[in-house]
């Protein structure tokens, strides 16, 4: 039997691009060493008072209309109320949907596999983080540094219909919080963990009668989107074994958790009862009214996103949808690509060298393109020094390896390695014409239809070292031959 599967996320992401943290004057920044980034009042102590960052008010309500969602008119903040070690206070202050959030019912497009996606968005909140935990085999440890750190919390309708769908609309939305500069959104740093609710049903019922849909299962705190993707496959097969068992209208509702070890989802808790958070307004934070201008001065500072960037590569530049896709996927690498084509560089040759050369580089060194010595204007000077016949093609690749790993100029490489190219006109001439003098007969077995061509060439090639202009060499070889 082929069944339909309805997916839901809950999206998890740290607004790093802020000062401080959301309710404190703690430094908002990773830190390696536990508990070395905390102020009083992110550890609850008595007579402390939170105070509203207006920075991070500001990045939540720019991905609100970002995700074309429904603006407040005022903020508030509420206590979610539940007890767990890593949150010192008892409560959590963050915001339900009423009053309203930041963004509410906004509706969203994405692509997946080259095909329009829609989503819905019932809401998303600014939040504080609570400290994150470290289980060992006979104790546990606390780390308040994520703690008062603002989270942005991102709640979707269970639009998704397959594991794809719902990783590709996680990463848009990593992309989008990259280039609207409202967070690092680096998994390793913890920056983006995810909720996923999956359900199936069979084929040939009607989805919009909620009655036909399965028990909801949530999946909790998958931190990586490879993770999402396996999480809900295994869940998906998991479900529909039950279902052909005959074992799956027993199943309850019930929250897991993704074991990658044994990659499996894990039984963690029922969830027969909803938790009564017994949400209050938060006392100690008074409402605030979003002036027009204030959300005004916001959707202007919103730039061009990925998928902007995208559509002008593709129309205006002339590259193909892989290239792209393939550019614009990371922040850094597409900010390094428009710097090097503001700088005069073809669109399409910097392209090739990004996605065949640069990223190949990345990749097999595990490092991102901010940590590597070279820079647009380097790379604009080696394709010029391409253009300008000072180097071939195939040198160029050599003095962008040895830029890479020497972390030299490639100016100066180029002198130091002796590869700067012959282009006058009469030094090459001269060789020419005294390879030719050497060879008279093989000039008559290129009359008559014999490849020595490509001989002629490598004899000057040979005699310069490789650096005789290839082209300039083949023009003038032709232009000697045709004199005799």
């Amino acid at each position: 039997m082929d069944y339909k599967v309805m997916i839901g996320l809950e999206m998890h992401c740290e607004i790093s691009e802020t000062n401080t943290k959301v309710f404190s004057s703690a430094e908002n920044s990773y830190k390696d060493i536990p508990n070395s980034n905390i102020r009083p009042v992110d550890m609850a102590f008595p007579g402390t008072l939170p105070v509203v960052n207006k920075e991070a008010v500001k990045m939540a309500l720019k991905a609100s209309m970002i995700l074309g969602c429904q603006l407040p008119t005022h903020i508030y903040f509420e206590r979610k109320n539940y007890y767990y070690p890593d949150l010192p206070k008892g409560y959590q202050i963050t915001q339900e949907t009423k009053p309203a959030p930041v963004g509410s019912y906004g509706l969203f497009k994405y692509e997946c596999k080259g095909e329009e996606k829609t989503v819905r968005i019932n809401n998303i909140h600014l939040e504080e983080d609570a400290a994150s935990s470290d289980h060992y085999g006979s104790f546990s440890t606390i780390n308040y540094n994520r703690a008062g750190v603002p989270l942005l919390e991102l709640v979707t309708e269970p639009d998704f219909r397959s594991a794809d769908e719902a990783v590709a609309f996680l990463e848009t939305m990593r992309s989008i919080y990259q280039y609207a500069d409202i967070s690092e959104a680096d998994s390793r740093k913890g920056q983006i963990r995810c909720d996923v609710n999956v359900s199936i049903m069979e084929s040939d019922k009607d989805e919009t009668d909620p009655k036909n849909w399965g028990t909801k299962v949530e999946i909790k705190n998958v931190n990586s989107f490879g993770g999402v993707r396996e999480a809900i496959n295994y869940e998906i097969d998991r479900q529909i074994e039950l279902k052909e068992s005959g074992k799956y209208d027993e199943m309850e509702q019930q929250t897991r958790r993704w074991d990658e070890d044994s990659m499996s989802t894990i039984f963690m808790r029922s969830k027969v009862d909803a938790i009564d958070y017994k949400y209050f307004v938060e006392p100690n934070i008074p409402k605030f009214k979003l002036s027009p201008e204030w959300l005004e001065s916001i959707r202007a500072e919103i730039p061009e996103l990925a998928s902007e960037r995208k559509a002008k590569y593709i129309s205006q530049y002339g590259l193909s949808d892989y290239d792209a896709t393939i550019i614009v996927k990371e922040k850094d690498i597409s900010n390094f690509y428009e710097e090097t084509v503001k700088l005069g560089a073809d669109v399409k040759k910097a392209a090739n060298w990004l996605t065949s050369v640069i990223l190949g580089y990345l990749n097999k060194n595990e490092i991102e393109i901010k940590d590597i010595y070279l820079t647009p204007k380097m790379l604009f000077e080696i394709m010029d020094l391409v253009e300008s016949g000072k180097i071939s093609s195939k040198q160029s690749k050599e003095v962008l390896m040895h830029v890479l790993d020497d972390k030299k100029e490639p100016a100066l490489l180029v002198k130091e390695l002796g590869m700067e190219q012959i282009s006058d006109d009469s030094t090459i001439r001269e060789i020419v014409v005294k390879v030719l003098d050497e060879h008279p007969d093989l000039i008559e077995d290129h009359r008559k239809g014999k490849n020595t061509f490509d001989f002629f060439v490598g004899q000057v090639m040979k005699a310069t070292r490789g650096k005789a202009n290839p082209s300039l060499t083949a023009e003038i070889i032709r232009e000697e031959i045709d004199k005799r």
